[in-house]
């Protein structure tokens, strides 16, 4: 069978239809609707603007307000955290088929030298004692200290036996409150229903069959990377086994053609995508359409490295820095610092993609949206600082 070959500008084109990214980003908002259309939603630490988990989602439909999410938590329980290729929230529903991924990150952190030494167990059992008698704590309930030499991402005994029960399934995330994560134990937050596990290998057709669908094409490392729940050969075994999947040959940014697998109804879908809104969006730069960086090059041609956590003088571009999308295309980089207490925002580094031009009418679109993004969070002055603004001169 021949593979069916995918011009780049169709496969962008899917992959922003796939990640919904493709029509205007308005209408009534089905919020569990449009996290299951994602697979899960990453959420992190870093408020710059806001937080990436509420950027993601306002990105996709405007009508999404921040205190519409952690209620799916922790009152309606449509939701649960744990760990993809980070911390992420994901449809509760799926649970019967992460167990495999509490079994397997519960077990990489019990090989720990700090757990197999006996210290480790000995913490886990005062904590679940604890929690079992108290109820739902958060790390701040518990004061033990990082003995010997201090280093980078050193963490005391309580905060590595909170992970570990946590990667093993055997805690839950049960709320967060200003973002704190309150842990209790899963039996008393998972449904009972959803808490039998099918076989590993129903576990692993039914991750690698969600992944394919929510990529509509990739490699088999892409579908691998997707969830982070599986291993290489796993997934390899997985697409060389299915009779199903339709090969194809996927033009990159380059102009050259790589093979990938794409799920069954790929016609159907290659039939159904049309040419995105052309309206310019400010992306997070955890968003799920950029997170796989090498198929972001790939496709787009566009390079992008999160620099938070480098240093200032090495950084190509700066701290905290949002992919621009305009239709089907990257056009720019944009930093953006805010302080929503006091009510401003302000660019502070912009860099616009070589060959793109940068008009009177594309800056317009971007002050739109930029506008728009204030307003998300309550900010009304909106400004670019000296440097920002003789980046865009130039």
């Amino acid at each position: 069978m021949a593979a069916l070959k995918i011009f780049n500008r169709d496969a962008r084109r899917l992959w922003l239809w796939t990640t919904g990214l493709s029509g205007a980003p308005v209408g009534k908002l089905d919020l569990i609707a449009l996290i299951r259309q994602l697979g899960f939603v990453q959420i992190d630490t870093i408020r710059n603007v806001t937080r990436a988990h509420h950027h993601i989602l306002w990105t996709r439909n405007q009508n999404y307000r921040e205190k519409m999410l952690w209620p799916l938590l922790g009152r309606d329980r449509a939701i649960f955290e744990h760990f993809t290729h980070d911390a992420s929230l994901i449809p509760m529903e799926y649970l019967p088929y992460w167990q495999r991924q509490f079994r397997r990150l519960g077990q990489k952190a019990a090989n720990a030298d700090w757990y197999q030494s006996g210290l480790g167990q000995q913490e886990i059992k005062n904590i679940r004692k604890r929690i079992e008698a108290e109820g739902a704590l958060s790390t701040h309930a518990f004061d033990t200290k990082i003995e010997g030499k201090r280093e980078m991402w050193a963490r005391p005994p309580h905060k590595k036996a909170l992970d570990q029960m946590w990667y093993a399934g055997e805690l839950a995330t049960c709320f967060r409150k200003n973002f704190v994560k309150f842990y209790n134990l899963s039996e008393r937050v998972f449904p009972a229903q959803l808490r039998d596990s099918p076989g590993d290998n129903e576990q692993i057709e039914w991750l690698c069959n969600q992944a394919l669908d929510r990529l509509t094409f990739g490699t088999s490392g892409e579908v691998q990377r997707f969830w982070g729940a599986m291993g290489a050969s796993e997934v390899r075994a997985w697409c060389t086994g299915r009779s199903d999947l339709v090969p194809v040959e996927v033009q990159g940014a380059d102009g050259t053609f790589s093979l990938s697998w794409a799920a069954p109804n790929i016609e159907e879908r290659l039939n159904k995508v049309s040419a995105p809104t052309i309206r310019l969006r400010i992306l997070n730069p955890f968003d799920p359409t950029i997170r796989d960086r090498m198929r972001l090059e790939r496709l787009f041609g566009f390079e992008y490295r999160n620099e938070m956590f480098v240093p200032a003088a090495q950084r190509k571009w700066g701290y905290y820095v949002y992919p621009l999308l305009e239709g089907d295309r990257f056009v720019g980089r944009l930093e953006l610092k805010a302080d929503r207490a006091k009510g401003w925002m302000r660019v502070t580094g912009f860099w616009p993609e070589p060959r793109v031009k940068w008009g009177e009418a594309r800056f317009e679109k971007l002050g739109a949206e930029l506008s728009r993004f204030a307003r998300f969070v309550g900010i009304e002055d909106v400004s670019w600082d000296m440097r920002a603004q003789d980046q865009a001169i130039t």
